[in-house]
C-alpha cells in the first residue's frame, strides 16, 4: 500500500505577484520570460519598487514542484514536499499554505537560519511571466531535509529542475534518486524554466543521470537543453535521457512523445492571463491522472484542460474546489 501518489522536491518559495508593464522589465534589468536569481539586497529593492507602483495581487507558497503537488492533492490525490525554509514568518506561512493545500509536508524545523525564499512573480499583458527568485534558506536544501520512509513509500519521485542551481540540493537529488531506483520507484523531472537549460545544463544532465522515466518540459526548453534548432530535431536526443516526455506548447496544447508514437494534445480556447504555473499545473495534474488508473492520454487531456483555466487567472493555481471541478469533462 502506498502512502503517497508522488513525492516531490523543491525549491520553497514564498511568491508574490504583480501586473507589470514591460518598461518595468526593460527599467530593472529583468529578461522577459526568464528566471533570473537574486540576493538579498536586490530582492529588498525590486521589492521596494514594485510595492510602490503595483498592488500585489496575490502571495502563496510556491515553487515549481509545490505547485505541481498542490494540484496533485486538490485532485484528490496524496502528495508530499520535500523543502526547507527558514525558521522565520515566512517560513511559518509558507507550511501552514501548503498543508492547507492538502499537502503533507515536514514539521517546520525551528531554528533554522536566514530567510524562506521568496519568488517576484511580473506578470506582463501578453500573460508571460518573468521572475526575480531570492533563493534564501532553499539555497541550503541538502538531503538532510528528505523523509525517506515517506520516499520509498510513493508512487512517483518528483523532481524540481531549480534545484540544479545548488550543489546540495544536487546531493539530495542524487539520495532521492538512489532510493527511488532501489525501491523501483518511477522517477519524473522537470526542467522548470528555459532559463536552467540555458545556465544549469551541465547541473541538469547531471540530475538525469542514467535517465529519468518521465520528463516535463515546454518546447523552448527543449530545444535550448537538445541544441537543436527545431523541436522535431530535439526529440531523439531528448528520448535518450527518458522514457516518456511531456512537452508543453501554450495555446498549442501538448505532445506526449515515447518510443512508439507520439500524440499532440489540444489546449483548451481561452483568454490567457498569467502563464505562471501552467506547466507546474499540467504535471502535477497529468501525475495525479497516471496514478489514478488513466493512461497517458486521458492524463493529457485532463491535464490541458487544468492548465488552461491556470492560465485565465492570475497566479500559479486554482481555487482547490475548482480542481475537482475538472475532473468531469
Amino acid at each position: 500500500m502506498y502512502e503517497f501518489d508522488v513525492y516531490a522536491l523543491g525549491n520553497a518559495l514564498v511568491d508574490r505577484e504583480y501586473h507589470v508593464d514591460d518598461s518595468l522589465l526593460a527599467e530593472v534589468g529583468l529578461d522577459k520570460g526568464m528566471m533570473t536569481l537574486i540576493d538579498a539586497d536586490r530582492r529588498h529593492q525590486l521589492l521596494a519598487l514594485l510595492d510602490a507602483r503595483y498592488p500585489c495581487l496575490q502571495q502563496a507558497c510556491g515553487g515549481s514542484a509545490a505547485n505541481s503537488v498542490v494540484a496533485v492533492a486538490a485532485l484528490g490525490g496524496r502528495a508530499f514536499y520535500a523543502c526547507r525554509v527558514a525558521d522565520d514568518a515566512l517560513g511559518e506561512f509558507y507550511h501552514r499554505d501548503l498543508r492547507a493545500a492538502g499537502v503533507a509536508c515536514r514539521r517546520l524545523e525551528p531554528g533554522v537560519p536566514g530567510h524562506t525564499g521568496t519568488c517576484l512573480v511580473l506578470v506582463s499583458d501578453d500573460a508571460e511571466r518573468t521572475m526575480a527568485t531570492h533563493l534564501g534558506a532553499t539555497a541550503d536544501f541538502a538531503a538532510r531535509d528528505l523523509d525517506e520512509t515517506h520516499l520509498i513509500s510513493s508512487r512517483w519521485l518528483y523532481i524540481e529542475g531549480y534545484l540544479a542551481s545548488s550543489d546540495s540540493a544536487r546531493a539530495a537529488v542524487a539520495r532521492a534518486r538512489h532510493l527511488a531506483r532501489a525501491h523501483d520507484i518511477p522517477i519524473a523531472l522537470t526542467f522548470s524554466d528555459p532559463s536552467m537549460t540555458l545556465h544549469f545544463r551541465q547541473a541538469l544532465r547531471d540530475m538525469i543521470d542514467t535517465g529519468v522515466d518521465l520528463l516535463f518540459c515546454n518546447e523552448e526548453e527543449a530545444r535550448l537543453f537538445s541544441g537543436e534548432a527545431s523541436l522535431e530535431r530535439a526529440l531523439p536526443f531528448l528520448l535518450t535521457l527518458a522514457r516518456r516526455l511531456v512537452i508543453t506548447r501554450g495555446a498549442q496544447g501538448a505532445l506526449i512523445v515515447d518510443a512508439e508514437r507520439c500524440l499532440s494534445i489540444p489546449a483548451p480556447v481561452v483568454q490567457a492571463i498569467d502563464s505562471n504555473g501552467a506547466g507546474d499545473a499540467f504535471a502535477g495534474t497529468f501525475l495525479y491522472g497516471i496514478t489514478h488508473d488513466l493512461d497517458a492520454e486521458h492524463a493529457a487531456h485532463l491535464a490541458a484542460r487544468v492548465a488552461a483555466q491556470v492560465v485565465s487567472r492570475y497566479g500559479p493555481r486554482l481555487p482547490l474546489a475548482t480542481y475537482a471541478e475538472l475532473l468531469t469533462p
